[in-house]
């Protein structure tokens, strides 16, 4: 009943964070997760509960989808549906620790750019020429450790989209991902058919408190909001660095 309580938190904080900034749940639930029960049972999980909660969340923002600065997402989400594949095949094989701290470096390098130069954007021309090699990345990422934020979402945020769009480019990225990965975890022979019930279960906590992450997040301006996501990639980028 511990363990099960601790899981419960653990999904319900990253399901706030979930509804407020439009990422964040594997974040903080995939450690908790990993260390109850191994790292492919946890991957496995919440690729179940990407493909739910960000099918809700794009079906929420959906018309921000009709956006002139979307056209980047065709090829970025292409390219990291190919990255999921490689990344879900590398799952036993990869330096886990090697990789997090590199990726740990480039979220603090772009916090402490951003905070310096923070008029700093990528423009529609940029975001449809590096989307491919970003959405790539993302998905290598997501394959491999099952947290594909500190590429995509870094990218995303770099483009300075206005909130609706931000949270539908992630949630499409994230759902395209997370369908990806669950066939190739079941082709692959790792993903367990008691997994698939057990992440129905955990969408319990998340559906109910990914709402309040939605209407603290409505509360907040546009630059408030900039910097809530700002501060959040900062955070991840020193946890990876640090091994917490």
């Amino acid at each position: 009943m511990e363990r099960l309580a601790v899981l419960g938190l653990a999904l319900a904080a990253g399901a706030i964070v979930k509804g407020a900034t439009g990422m964040g749940l594997p974040l903080i639930a995939l450690p908790v997760l990993t260390t109850a029960f191994g790292l492919q049972h946890a991957v496995g999980i919440m690729a179940v509960t990407q493909v739910l909660t960000n099918a809700l969340q794009l079906w929420q923002f959906r018309t921000a989808g009709q956006s002139e600065r979307m056209r980047f997402l065709p090829l970025f989400l292409f390219a990291g549906g190919l990255g999921v594949i490689l990344g879900t095949l590398a799952l036993h094989s990869l330096p886990e620790r090697t990789l997090v701290f590199s990726l740990g470096v480039l979220l603090l390098g772009y916090f402490l750019l951003k905070i310096s130069r923070p008029h700093l954007s990528v423009d529609a021309g940029l975001a449809r020429r590096g989307g491919p090699f970003a959405g790539f990345g993302s998905g290598v990422l997501q394959g491999a450790t099952g947290i594909s934020a500190p590429v995509g979402v870094t990218f995303i945020h770099a483009m300075g989209l206005e909130r609706g769009a931000h949270l539908y480019a992630v949630s499409a990225m994230f759902l395209v991902l997370g369908l990806v990965q669950f066939p190739a975890l079941v082709v692959s022979g790792i993903m367990q058919p008691a997994w698939i019930v057990e992440a129905l279960l955990a969408m319990i906590p998340i559906l109910v408190f990914m709402p309040i992450g939605q209407a603290l997040a409505g509360r907040l301006s546009r630059r408030a909001f900039d910097l809530m996501i700002l501060i959040f990639l900062g955070l991840m980028g020193l946890k990876m660095v640090l091994g917490l």
